[in-house]
């Protein structure tokens, strides 16, 4: 037999899991933190690695497009 769960009892558990989720990424957020720290005292530049790690992220051909639109206006701007 299964218990009817009440609006207000899935609320609450809503909250909650959302509240959990919400601890374990700012665990992760530290843990990322962490660890641009550890490359910038190896001597890695983070604001660098921070770029290359948006860039990963992105479909080939949307950072292709992008870079030739990042190119362009450097020339434009005489930057390159």
């Amino acid at each position: 037999m299964s218990e009817a769960i009440s609006a207000d009892d899935q609320l609450r558990l809503f909250i909650e899991r959302i509240e959990r989720l919400e601890e374990e990424r700012k665990g992760v957020a530290e843990d990322i933190r962490d660890t641009y720290n550890e490359a910038k005292s190896q001597g890695y530049d983070a604001k660098i690695m921070r770029q290359i790690v948006r860039l990963r992220k992105m479909e080939p051909h949307d950072r292709q497009e992008m870079e030739a639109i990042l190119d362009t206006y450097k020339a434009a701007l005489g930057l390159g």
